[in-house]
């Protein structure tokens, strides 16, 4: 009975130890290549790579810059349904503002790149009212839960360049994708 219990136990902590997937790398080289790739275009949202997490959920890795137009910039609030997104500043400086509501939102239409390749279902429009705005800058990380407005209010730098990490436990994002 001992020896019965004893590699019960031993089966359920390998178990517990077995792979559960394939680690994929995304180099710094592919990151700053989109980045100079992109780096004249006024805004660029580029989705590197979307990885399918052993049949749970998606993680998309992707690069975005936005460059400064006079200050202040055209509002352009947005919040995804479904999507996590982490933003991690590569470069630049700004002011990003998230929370309160979208002014005149608008859903994003089904078949935009937004929708299909970027951030699944979302919402655009105007100026954010009454949401919480913060100075953010390389280094600095933010996490803007599914259903939350978000927009950059004012880029202080020439442009403001940050790594976006998308956890998609909808699967609304397509597994497999890589830019190409």
């Amino acid at each position: 009975m001992k020896y019965s219990l004893l590699l019960f136990v031993c089966a359920a902590a390998w178990a517990q130890h077995e792979p559960r997937g394939t680690a994929t790398d995304v180099k710094n080289d592919e990151i700053m290549a989109v980045v100079r790739k992109t780096a004249s275009a006024p805004v660029s949202d580029t989705q590197i790579r979307v990885v399918g997490i052993n049949d749970g959920y998606n993680v998309g890795v992707g690069v975005v810059h936005r460059s400064r137009t006079q200050g202040k910039q055209t509002p352009n609030g947005i919040e995804h349904s479904q999507i996590t997104e982490v933003y991690h500043f590569i470069s630049g400086d700004a002011t990003f503002v998230t929370g309160g509501t979208l002014e005149n939102p608008k859903e994003s239409a089904p078949d935009s790149q937004v929708v299909k390749v970027l951030n699944g279902p979302s919402t655009g429009g105007g100026a954010i009212l009454n949401g919480t705005s913060r100075k953010v800058g390389a280094g600095d990380v933010i996490v803007i839960p599914p259903n939350t407005p978000h927009w950059f209010s004012e880029i202080n730098s020439d442009q403001v360049v940050y790594l976006v990490i998308r956890i998609d436990p909808h699967k609304v994002l397509p597994a497999g994708y890589t830019a190409k």
